[in-house]
């Protein structure tokens, strides 16, 4: 069984900075993607950024390509935070290739939230 948990989360102005993590733990267990997600208050859950190790891809939205980057071991920077990234943010990871479809994968954390102030 694998365990998700984000880290990084929390208040900032617009215009600023969060790192965030994803720890994993479990046995037996091997994931090849990592992907973030996140969900507003009354909105449906987004895809954010993710990335494939065995595939060598690297997926971005649109709404913070140029703004995110999410480094080799899946931890997502994101700067020039707006309000309207405002969300909690979830960690995702699957057995099998990257890509924007919640579908892809097997395992997900808890959240953590992520609020940018005007």
């Amino acid at each position: 069984q694998v365990q998700l948990v984000e880290s990084g989360g929390g208040l900032v102005q617009a215009g600023g900075s969060l790192r965030l993590s994803c720890a994993a733990s479990g046995r037996g267990f091997s994931i090849d993607a990592m992907g973030w997600f996140r969900q507003a208050p009354g909105k449906e859950r987004e895809f954010v950024a993710a990335i494939s190790w065995s595939g060598g891809r690297i997926y971005y939205a649109v709404s913070v390509k140029g703004r995110f980057t999410i480094s080799r071991d899946g931890a997502l920077q994101m700067n020039s935070l707006k309000p309207e990234d405002t969300a909690v943010y979830y960690c995702a990871a699957g057995r099998g290739p990257a890509g924007w479809g919640p579908d892809l994968y097997d395992y997900w954390g808890q959240g953590t939230q992520v609020t940018v102030s005007s």
